[in-house]
C-alpha cells in the first residue's frame, strides 16, 4: 500500500472550526466524558500507583517484545490457533481476504476495527467482492454515512443523534418512523444486526490485549456486539497490532482499571471478552491472529517516539485535548486523531508524509496528564517537530539560515567575524539608535518590534582590553 502524504493540519483545521454544529458536537461529548472520567477516577485513592504500573508494564513489552511476540505465537498454537505475521497493510490484507475466500462466504461481521481501519481492510475486502459489516453502533453510523472515523472510541462523536436518525430512515430502518431518542436508535441497530449475527459464519475482530504467557485475546466494549461476533461465527479471524501484548494474565488486571474509567468513565466495561485459541464445540472452531507491524518496529527503534506505542486506545488525550475539542478528528487525516495521533501516525508513515500532526498542539500538557499509562505526549511532540526541522530541505531559506547561524554561533572565532560585519552592514538600517525595519525576508523580525544595533564593543573585545591593560 503506497503511502499517502497527508492533509496539512493547518488548513484541515481551518475546514473543520467553521462548521459551528460539529464543534457544538464536540463541546457536549467531551464535556460529558470528561466529567464522568474524573467522578470515577476520584474513586481510586491508588489511581496514581495504577498509571505507573501501567507505564511501567508497557515499557517492559516495548523492552522485550521480540521475546513477548514469539512467546505469543507459541502459546495461541498451542492452544489450536494459527499466527499469521503480516509486516505491512498489504500483507495483512492479503492474508485475511485470503482467509474468508477459503471459508467460501461472502460477508463478514467486524468488531473493534480501529486497527482494521489503519489498514484499510474493508476496501481490500470489497476488491474480493466481499461486504465487511460494522457491528459497533459508531462504526455501523460511519459505514452507512460512507464517512470515516473522528474518534477512537466513539467514531461517530461529530453527528448527533438528529443526524443519525435521519441516517437511519435512510438506510436499515427505510420506511419506518423514528425518533431521535438514544433507546429507539439502538434498538434499530439490533433489529438490523441480530440476523446478521446468527446467520453470518466468519468475523473479523481488533484486540484490547493479547497474554504472552498464555496466548489469551481480550476484547472490552460495551454494547454486546463484541460478545456476539467473538461467539457466533465458525471462524474468528483478530488483526491486532504487536504493541497489544502484555506479560502475564495477572497484568490485565491493572489495565482493566485504568481502561474504562479513563475511557468511557466506567468502573468496568459492561462486557470483557476473552478466548484462548479454540475449544472444541463451543465457540469458533477456526482462530487465526494476524499480527501487524506496519511500521511499528520502526518506532520502536526511536527511544523516545516509541512511547507512542504504550497507548492503550482509551481516547482520554482527545477529550482533553483543546486542539481536538475544537477541530475534531478529521482534521487530522488519520485514523488516530488527536494527541496520540500527533505521534503515532507521524511515525507510522513516515515523518515527510505527516510533517504538520506533531505541530498541532499547544503543547499544555493536559494530554499527558490523563493519560493512564503516563506517555509524555509532549516531549514526543518537541521530539518529532525536531526531526520535521532536520528533514526540511536546505532550499527551505530560514533553515538554511538557521544551520548557519548555528554553525557561527559554535565557533568563537566565526562567531566575533561576524559580529564585525554585522556593524558594518548594519549602518544603514540605524534610525536614532534603533534599527526599526530590515530589508526583505528579513522583514517580518522588524515588523512589531524594533532591534537594539549591534554594540560597537563586544563583552569579549571589552574583556580582552581590560586584561591587556591589567599586565601593563
Amino acid at each position: 500500500m503506497k503511502t499517502r502524504t497527508l492533509p496539512m493540519f493547518p488548513k484541515a483545521a481551518r475546514k473543520e472550526l467553521s462548521n459551528s454544529q460539529l464543534r457544538h458536537n464536540l463541546e457536549h461529548a467531551t464535556t460529558t466524558i470528561r466529567a464522568k472520567r474524573n467522578a470515577v477516577v476520584s474513586e481510586l485513592p491508588d489511581w496514581e500507583e495504577l498509571r505507573a504500573a501501567g507505564a511501567a508494564l508497557k515499557a517492559r513489552v516495548m523492552r522485550h517484545l521480540d521475546d513477548y511476540v514469539l512467546q505469543l505465537e507459541e502459546a495461541v498454537q498451542r492452544a489450536g490457533g494459527h499466527v499469521h505475521w503480516a509486516h505491512d497493510a498489504d500483507e495483512a490484507n492479503r492474508i485475511v481476504t485470503r482467509l474468508v475466500e477459503q471459508t467460501g462466504v461472502s460477508q463478514v461481521l467486524k468488531v473493534k476495527s480501529l486497527t482494521t481501519e489503519e489498514i484499510q481492510l474493508n476496501k481490500a475486502l470489497a476488491a474480493a467482492g466481499i461486504h465487511a459489516i460494522e457491528t459497533d453502533l459508531a462504526e455501523l453510523i460511519i459505514q452507512l454515512s460512507h464517512d470515516t472515523p473522528s474518534h477512537i472510541v466513539v467514531p461517530a462523536i461529530h453527528k448527533n443523534r438528529q443526524e443519525i436518525r435521519e441516517l437511519f430512515m435512510n438506510t436499515i430502518a427505510r420506511g419506518q418512523e423514528l425518533s431521535d431518542d438514544p433507546r429507539q436508535l439502538a434498538e434499530a441497530s439490533r433489529h438490523y444486526l441480530r440476523e446478521l449475527f446468527l446467520t453470518v459464519r466468519v468475523a473479523i475482530s481488533g484486540a484490547n490485549f493479547a497474554i504472552a504467557e498464555t496466548g489469551t485475546i481480550g476484547v472490552v466494549e460495551s454494547e454486546g456486539n463484541g460478545r456476539m461476533c467473538l461467539t457466533l461465527p465458525e471462524t474468528l479471524i483478530t488483526v491486532m497490532g504487536i504493541e497489544k501484548i502484555i506479560p502475564t494474565f495477572e497484568d490485565l488486571g491493572v489495565f482493566l482499571q485504568l481502561l474504562p474509567r479513563s475511557a468511557t468513565g466506567e468502573r468496568m466495561n459492561p462486557y470483557t471478552s476473552m478466548w484462548t485459541g479454540v475449544t472444541p464445540g463451543d465457540g469458533p472452531q477456526a482462530f487465526h491472529l494476524v499480527l501487524l507491524d506496519n511500521g511499528r518496529t520502526r518506532v520502536l527503534a526511536d527511544a523516545i517516539g516509541r512511547q507512542a506505542l504504550h497507548c492503550i486506545r482509551c481516547s482520554a488525550c482527545l477529550n482533553f485535548c483543546p486542539v481536538y475539542a475544537r477541530t475534531g478528528g478529521h482534521a487530522y487525516g488519520s485514523v488516530y486523531p488527536g494527541p496520540i495521533g500527533a505521534i503515532l501516525t507521524p511515525q507510522l508513515v513516515g515523518e515527510k508524509h505527516a510533517a504538520t500532526l506533531p505541530y498541532a498542539s499547544s503543547l499544555c500538557g493536559a494530554c499527558y496528564e490523563v493519560c493512564p499509562v503516563r506517555i509524555n505526549i509532549p516531549e514526543v511532540l518537541l521530539h518529532l517537530r525536531s526531526k520535521v526541522t532536520r528533514q526540511e530541505s536546505l532550499l527551505n531559506p530560514e533553515v538554511a539560515a538557521m544551520r548557519v547561524m548555528g554553525q557561527i554561533f559554535a565557533d568563537p572565532w566565526r562567531y566575533e567575524q561576524a559580529q564585525r560585519l554585522a556593524r558594518q552592514g548594519q549602518i544603514p538600517f540605524i534610525h536614532q539608535g534603533t534599527i526599526t525595519s530590515l530589508p526583505g525576508m528579513l522583514a517580518g523580525w522588524t515588523a512589531a518590534r524594533d532591534l537594539h544595533p549591534v554594540p560597537n564593543q563586544s563583552f569579549r573585545e571589552w574583556w580582552r582590553e581590560r586584561q591587556k591593560g591589567a599586565k601593563r
